[in-house]
């Protein structure tokens, strides 16, 4: 009697652990089916990251996508996603930012490039690199039209013209650079580019040569207390406009030829 007792519990035992076994496997495969899913989620997301997209997207048209997310079209080719980031430069002229008559692009801010592609597609330019934009670049459709139909005497020159878009080094490689003279605040905008804004806030572009002669009074070189101007470094004019620096501007061509270091 006892071992026929003996058995029958044995064998209870038995289906009870192999019961609980089968649930704790069953358990495990949906956890390990869970943390797959997820895991190659972030694998792909990765590998996506690193396999961005890179190359330049001429005569495009910016959408807004999804905050930082953007999609450039470009006739003849498949719609190219990117993203944006804080070192993402961006250039308007009109639509994102800036003046339509203006000669030279305007720097813009990543807020004013997603309002403007929010409301309508915006035709730019777009630098990728590993899928993130390293510049886009507003084109001056409008304002090469305008120059094309203006322009009888060249009218192979503006017909290609209007065809593609300009950028402020284009421009200025072609005599269109702004000229004249600006009081205000220089700041830094990216090595050898710099704005001045003038006392109602607008900011002008322009670029610094090894032609440029920089003159400082206790700011970006030299003695506040000196009698005279000291002849400044473009390196020290660099370290000054990040933190912004009141000085008179000449400009020729889209390039100063002379910063003048407002006393």
């Amino acid at each position: 009697m006892m071992n026929r007792h003996l058995r029958k519990a044995v064998v209870a035992t038995a289906v009870i652990t192999a019961g609980l076994l089968m649930t704790a496997c069953q358990n495990d495969d949906v956890e390990d089916g869970a943390s797959g899913t997820g895991g190659t989620g972030v694998e792909a997301s990765a590998a996506g990251n690193a396999k961005g997209v890179s190359g330049s997207f001429k005569n495009g048209e910016v959408t807004y996508l999804a905050p930082g997310k953007y999609i450039v079209s470009v006739p003849g080719k498949d719609d190219q996603q990117f993203f944006v980031a804080d070192d993402t430069e961006v250039y308007g002229a009109g639509t994102v930012c800036g003046e339509a008559g203006a000669k030279v692009d305007a720097p813009c801010t990543l807020d004013q490039l997603e309002a403007a592609a929010k409301k309508d597609a915006v035709g730019a330019d777009v630098e990728m690199k590993n899928g993130v934009a390293t510049l886009v670049t507003e084109r001056r459709a409008a304002q090469q039209g305008a120059d094309s139909g203006s322009d009888s005497d060249s009218g192979s020159d503006s017909g290609s013209d209007s065809g593609s878009g300009e950028t402020a080094v284009e421009g200025i490689d072609k005599g269109k650079g702004v000229n004249g003279t600006w009081f205000g605040n220089v700041s830094y905008l990216a090595p050898g580019k710099y704005t001045v804004s003038d006392t109602k806030g607008i900011e002008q572009a322009f670029f610094v040569s090894e032609e440029t002669e920089i003159w400082g009074a206790g700011d970006i070189c030299g003695d506040a207390a000196g009698q005279s101007a000291t002849e400044c470094t473009e390196a020290e004019l660099e370290k000054a406009a990040k933190k912004g620096v009141g000085a008179e501007v000449t400009i020729s061509n889209g390039i100063a030829t002379r910063i003048t270091e407002d006393h």
